[in-house]
């Protein structure tokens, strides 16, 4: 800011220039005197060549090796005339020379001269450090001139960092002092531009002196040395508050910008000042605006007809920050306001410049609300200017006033939406943004179908912004499920490709909660794919349902009276599945999905299953391993597993909503934090669903055995109710256990549940009471898994006493079928208590020979496991022999928390596959 009042370098040079004599080479004497009133000369100059320009100052240097001689111009043109990088340097590097030269003899003479050619060359670039000290000889000098080329050498040539200032004090304060009024701006000009705290401390007193002279420019000039002195030491400000106020009783605008800025800078710098101001200022701001405001026409202020708009703009920041927080001073200003808002022209940019400064100091202080009102419909009419940068700050300031004033922004929602379509970028952004905080329970479904319809021809570069805030504000505000199903399959429709992940994640969760809605969402998507394929997010979503919900879209189940009866076969329903899975060749989640959705409706649509297969199979050599495993385990359900296909293909459990939005918010609250946006949900307060109703979040999910959040069972209130992991399976596996009584746990809240399991209800094993052969390949269920269960969570308890390290463990059996018998031996090594190394026996109790024999494990995750290779894959029958198997498992809890596993044997009994799996809760304590 102070750079608006120290002398230029284009104005030195232009008086250095002017005053030299004429040029050494004199034009050939060809040119008469006739042709130079002919005009010719001009062009007869011009054949000069860039060669005998550099020739002539190469002829320069070699007359006087000093080169005290050779003039600023002189130089520049040979500089200028330089062809090339190289050329230029070495003219360079030749003046620099001849100038180290001339400091070494110390030339009095041209000393000016040599420090006028070496700014010149610093603003080229070229290092000039060495030319330092010949700026502290000439502010020495008595003379103005070369005082002048010292200041100005000063503030180009050096900094505040330099170590060599600390030489210049003495000189700054000797000019401080000096009678000549034009030395002692020089030393203001410098001082304000390379103060350091060091001199600001010691020349203050010189400065606050200035301040009184009677001067103008030289109160200019002090007043805006005193801004720098302020920054570099706060605690100066004190010294300069009584005469900043008495500045602002000048009638010199220059004086009155100055005094303004410096006000303004204390009172930043100090608290105390800021109320000193208030006390002293108040009534003088508020005559200089009035003064400012109604004065007539004045030549050497007006700017488009407005009396000096930047005097007006200091003084409203002024009084923003004076009454900013302070009532009585607020209501004293609030007139002078209202009347510089309603007289400025807006026709202008100086009168926009000073409107806006007016409404942002309205809305920064304790205005009142008709001022308000006042300051947001001049905002209004910036929203209608066509100049762009007129409506970007006036979208900034709505978004500020919509904390003071929402209603009043209301009113000119209309224009705001107008600007969302803008062919600027940088308004559509910003209104789009106001349009989101306008947006409340009243004004949503009117808002939100705005936005819908942009949405479908907005440019492709603003559609993901677009798409998310829409995706925000259904989320936020709808109250209706239908309503909210409906918004979001629009813009899977329209912008898919734009819609994030944990938006269409949310909407799967909702679908699955809605269960009269299921239906209707089904054929809406499979509508909306067969018009809008092409998007990526609709066919994710669109593969999930008719995957689930097949049946109700081939069938017209659950029939909304809003909707008209579509005829789909089941070969349809397949196709669709069939055309994204051709058509997203390259996105491997899309592929995934649309493989377990076919898998799915092989189950749904018996008749389909061979053509399903057909179009599985095709991935079995997908270099994708992902697709490839996915391709041939399904084809091996498909051909091969019909006992447990049904069980396994059974639609997905209902998914946990709340816990679903709790995971939500857990997991983007860093983020929400970073922003300074809304806290997020937690589990302790209220949610607000995406249909909008609110409901208080589960009770705390049991983590018995510190389980990862994707592994969480379940809330116990419900112990009989269908599975709420949403993230059990992503095969949608049905886990409940039919068999088990009232009062036993289902299968679906057992602690341990994993992607080993695969829809038999788990063995809780121990020495059986009863055993009974469900089918062969299912598991024997014992009547005593409900108290083990029970052993299981007693396990926690701290007052478990933990055995010496050499305790001996007694084997266990620790699964036992019709078929198997399962016994593990322990052995723990002394000083490693949680290591322990597993012995595992099979035996078969059958007459056949078990083939392709594997046994696989799975604990949680505050437990290691190593599995070390079989003895053998074959089990002889009739208990003839066993199998043996080591496992090394290491507990990083424990004393804190027991072993658990769930363990899955397959095998095969005269070539057909069999599969057994269950659960061990039964180890020994403090194992």
């Amino acid at each position: 800011m102070c750079n608006n009042y120290f002398p230029k370098t284009r104005g030195l040079f232009a008086i250095r220039t002017t005053t030299t004599t004429t040029s050494r080479s004199n034009p050939p004497s060809s040119w008469s005197s006739s042709s130079a009133r002919h005009g010719e000369i001009p062009r007869r100059l011009a054949l000069y060549s860039v060669d005998k320009i550099v020739e002539e100052f190469a002829m320069d240097l070699s007359m006087n090796p000093f080169s005290s001689g050779t003039r600023l111009r002189d130089m520049i043109r040979a500089i200028r005339a330089s062809k090339t990088a190289a050329e230029e340097r070495a003219v360079v590097r030749r003046e620099c020379a001849a100038i180290r030269a001339a400091i070494s003899g110390n030339d009095q003479d041209y000393r000016h001269r040599n420090m006028a050619k070496l700014m010149f060359i610093h603003m080229l670039g070229y290092p000039t450090h060495f030319g330092q000290m010949e700026c502290l000889k000439l502010i020495a000098a008595a003379g103005f001139p070369e005082k002048r080329i010292g200041y100005l050498g000063l503030t180009l040539l050096l900094d505040e960092r330099q170590e060599v200032l600390m030489l210049v004090t003495n000189s700054l304060k000797q000019d401080l002092n000096h009678s000549n009024q034009f030395i002692v701006g020089l030393a203001l000009c410098a001082l304000g531009n390379i103060c350091s705290a060091e001199m600001a401390r010691d020349l203050a007193p010189e400065v606050e002196r200035l301040l009184q002279t009677r001067d103008p420019n030289t109160k200019k000039k002090a007043a805006l040395c005193s801004i720098r002195i302020v920054r570099k030491v706060p605690d100066l400000a004190e010294n300069f508050m009584g005469s900043a106020a008495s500045l602002l009783k000048e009638k010199h605008h220059g004086v009155l910008l100055s005094a303004v800025q410096l006000c303004t800078e204390l009172c930043k710098a100090s608290v105390e000042a800021l109320e000193y101001l208030r006390k002293r200022c108040v009534e003088g701001l508020v005559r200089i605006l009035r003064d400012v405001s109604n004065s007539s026409y004045a030549p050497e202020y007006d700017i488009a007809g407005i009396t000096d708009p930047f005097l007006h703009i200091q003084v409203l920041r002024l009084m923003r920050m004076l009454g900013q927080g302070d009532a009585d001073c607020s209501e004293y200003v609030n007139d002078i306001l209202a009347q510089v808002a309603t007289k400025t022209e807006s026709n202008k940019n100086a009168g926009n410049a000073i409107l806006y400064e007016c409404v942002e100091t309205i809305m920064g202080i304790e205005a009142t609300s008709g001022l308000r009102v006042l300051a947001i419909n001049i905002l209004g009419r910036f929203l209608s200017n066509r100049d762009n940068n007129i409506r970007y700050v006036a979208l900034n300031m709505l978004m500020k006033a919509m904390s003071v004033d929402t209603q009043a922004v209301q009113r000119h929602r209309s224009t705001i939406l107008e600007c969302v379509k803008d062919a600027d970028v940088s308004i559509r952004k910003r209104a789009l943004e106001l349009v989101y905080l306008l947006v409340n329970d009243t004004n949503v479904k009117p808002l939100t179908k705005e936005l819908v319809d942009y949405l479908e021809v907005s440019d492709e570069d603003f559609k993901e912004d677009l798409t998310a805030k829409i995706c925000l504000i259904v989320e936020k505000f709808s109250q209706d499920k239908l309503w909210y199903l409906d918004q979001m399959f629009k813009v899977l429709s329209l912008s898919g490709n734009f819609v994030k992940d944990d938006v269409w994640h949310a909407l799967i969760v909702l679908i699955s909660n809605a269960s009269e809605l299921q239906g209707y969402s089904v054929r809406s998507l499979y509508k909306a794919l067969q018009a809008c394929g092409a998007q990526e997010s609709l066919v994710r979503v669109s593969v999930w349902c008719i995957g689930e919900y097949g049946e109700m879209l081939v069938n017209n189940i659950s029939m909304l009276d809003v909707e008209e009866p579509i005829t789909v076969t089941e070969s349809d329903a397949v196709d669709a599945v069939e055309l994204a899975l051709k058509r997203y060749s390259v996105d491997v989640t899309t592929r995934a999905m649309c493989l377990v959705a076919l898998l799915k409706l092989s189950s749904r649509f018996p008749p389909t299953s061979e053509r399903i297969q057909e179009i599985v199979v095709q991935n079995k050599g997908n270099t994708v391993l992902e697709l490839q495993q996915r391709s041939i385990e399904f084809n091996s359900i498909i051909q091969r597993h019909q006992s447990i296909k049904s069980s396994l293909l059974e639609r997905m459990p209902v998914l946990d909503e709340a816990s679903y939005l709790v995971k939500r918010a857990t997991s983007s609250q860093a983020t929400v934090s970073l922003n300074k946006s809304a806290p997020a949900a937690t589990p302790g307060g209220s949610l607000k669903l995406p249909n909008g109703v609110a409901k208080p979040p589960p009770a705390p999910l049991a983590d018995l055995l510190d389980l990862s959040s994707d592994d969480t069972p379940a809330t116990t209130s419900a112990p009989t109710a269908a599975p709420n992991n949403f993230l059990h399976d992503l095969l949608g596996i049905d886990l409940t256990d039919s068999s088990s009584t009232g009062g036993a746990p289902s299968a679906s809240t057992d602690i341990l549940m994993d992607l080993l399991s695969i829809g038999s209800p788990p063995v809780q094993n121990g020495p059986p009471t009863t055993s009974t052969v469900i089918s062969p390949g299912q598991v024997t269920k014992h009547a005593s898994a409900t108290p083990q269960v029970f052993d299981l969570l007693d396990g926690l308890a701290p007052s478990t006493p933990l055995p010496d390290e050499q305790t001996a463990y007694p084997p266990i059996t620790a699964f036992q079928s019709a078929t198997l018998k399962i016994t593990f031996n322990f052995k723990k090594q002394p000083g490693k208590p949680q290591e322990t190394t597993m012995h595992v026996s099979f035996t078969n109790l059958t007459s056949a020979t078990l083939t392709d024999f594997m046994f696989q494990a799975a604990v949680p995750k505050f437990i290691q496991l190593r599995l070390d290779p079989a003895s053998s894959s074959t089990l002889p029958a009739s208990g003839k022999g066993s199998v043996t198997q080591s496992l090394s498992v290491t507990n990083n809890q424990h004393g804190q928390k027991p072993i658990a596993m769930r363990i899955r044997i397959s095998y095969k009994v005269n070539g057909e596959d069999r599969l057994e799996q269950g659960q061990i809760s039964n180890f020994p304590a403090g194992l």
